[in-house]
C-alpha cells in the first residue's frame, strides 16, 4: 500500500470462507446506503503458494473482527470490510463443493467494437469508511497476507460531489433501497447453502474525458440516457436505444447494487470509474454486460463504451460473516 496518505480512502479487499450455516449475519454492505461510502482503495491479490490455509483462516477471523470493531466504535458511519474469492482460488483452497451456483471464471464478452476483458486476482477486498479507519484496516489485512500473496491491482477512489461519476452524471440512481437491497444483492433460497452471500463483479474503466467533454451537454445526455443537471431519466420516446441507461436496464425484476466510485490521476490524465456490482445472481450482471458490449439488438452497443474502456474484469463470491467464522474454525 502506498505510503502517501490519501483523503477519504476506502480499501477494497476480498475473501471467501466455508459455508455451513446458510443464515445469520448478512453482509452489512447491503444494509448501508450509498451515502455512507467515502472512498475506495482496492486490491486484488494473487496467491503465490498453495498451502495458505492457515493464513486464510486467520484472515477470516481478522475480517470479522474488523467489522465488529467498526460497528462498536463507529456504529453510524458505515465503515466495513467486504471480502470475496475468485473461482480458481476457491478450488485451490479446497473450499466447499458444490460451489456457489453461478461462481465461475469470468470469460471476455467480445462485441463487434468493444470487449469486456477478464483479469486475474484470487482475492478482492473492499474497505469503506473515512481515511483513518480505512488505512488501519488496509494496513492490518495487508500485513496478514504478506506471507502468501502479492498485490496485482490497487485503486484509490473517492466520492465526487453528489454521487457523480467523473463524467459528471449521478451514478447509482436506480440502486435498490431498504429491503430490496437484500432481495437483489444477496443470494436467496435458490442456493440455500450460500444464502446471504453475494456475487461481486468488478471492472476498472478508463474514460476518454477529452473526447467526452467535447460533446455538448445534450449529446452527453443522449450517451447516458439521463439529464445531467437534475438526474432525471429521459422518456423512452427520446432516450436513444444505444444509451447506457437503455441497455443496462434489463427489467425491474433484475437489479444489482452498484457501489461504483470514481478515481483519477491528474498528472497522468488517467480518469475512470471503478465499477463494483453486488448481486444475488451473476446472470443479472451478465445480461447487462451482454447488452452493453454485444448490443441489444446485436450490434447496438452501449454508446458510453466509445468513451470508457474496461481494463479489468473479475468475478468473486462474497461470504457472510457466519461463513467466514465456519471456515476459520474448521
Amino acid at each position: 500500500m502506498p505510503a502517501a496518505a490519501v483523503k477519504r480512502i476506502v480499501q477494497v479487499f476480498n475473501h471467501l470462507t466455508r459455508c455451513k450455516r446458510p443464515q445469520g449475519r448478512f453482509n452489512r454492505f447491503l444494509i448501508k446506503d450509498r451515502e455512507k461510502i467515502f472512498g475506495i482503495l482496492k486490491k486484488q491479490l494473487s496467491l503465490n503458494i498453495i498451502d495458505v490455509k492457515d493464513t486464510f483462516g486467520r484472515i477470516c477471523k481478522l475480517v470479522i473482527n474488523l467489522n465488529n470493531s467498526a460497528d462498536a466504535r463507529f456504529p453510524d458511519s458505515g465503515e466495513s470490510c467486504v471480502m470475496g474469492i475468485r473461482y480458481d482460488a476457491w478450488l485451490r483452497l479446497h473450499l466447499p463443493v458444490p460451489l456457489p451456483k453461478e461462481l465461475e471464471n469470468f470469460v471476455p464478452i467480445v462485441g463487434k467494437k468493444h470487449t469486456a476483458v477478464c483479469s486475474k486476482g484470487d482475492l478482492h477486498f473492499h474497505l469503506r469508511g473515512d481515511s483513518s479507519m480505512c488505512y488501519d484496516m488496509a494496513h492490518t489485512v495487508s500485513d496478514g497476507l504478506k506471507p502468501v500473496a502479492i498485490s496485482t491491482e490497487e485503486i484509490h477512489g473517492f466520492r465526487y460531489w453528489d454521487a457523480r461519476s467523473i463524467l459528471g452524471f449521478v451514478d447509482g440512481t436506480e440502486n435498490p433501497h431498504e429491503q430490496e437491497r437484500a432481495i437483489f444483492g444477496l443470494v436467496g433460497n435458490d442456493d440455500p447453502v450460500y444464502k446471504g452471500g453475494s456475487y461481486l463483479f468488478v471492472q476498472k474503466y478508463i474514460h476518454d474525458l477529452n473526447a467526452f467533454e467535447k460533446l455538448s451537454t445534450e449529446e452527453q445526455e443522449r450517451v447516458i440516457g439521463r439529464y445531467k443537471m437534475n438526474d432525471i431519466e429521459m422518456p423512452d420516446n427520446i432516450k436513444p436505444s444505444n444509451s447506457h441507461i437503455a441497455l443496462t436496464n434489463v427489467g425491474d425484476e433484475f437489479k444489482i447494487i452498484r457501489d461504483n466510485m470514481p478515481f483519477g490521476n491528474i498528472s497522468t490524465n488517467e480518469m475512470g470509474t471503478y465499477f463494483i456490482a453486488y448481486a444475488s445472481t451473476f446472470s443479472t450482471v451478465k445480461k447487462m454486460l451482454n447488452n452493453m458490449f454485444i448490443g441489444s439488438p446485436k450490434g447496438n452497443h452501449d454508446r458510453l463504451l466509445d468513451f470508457s474502456t474496461p481494463k479489468t474484469g473479475t468475478l468473486f463470491f462474497v461470504p457472510t460473516f457466519d461463513m467466514l467464522d465456519d471456515f476459520s474454525s474448521s
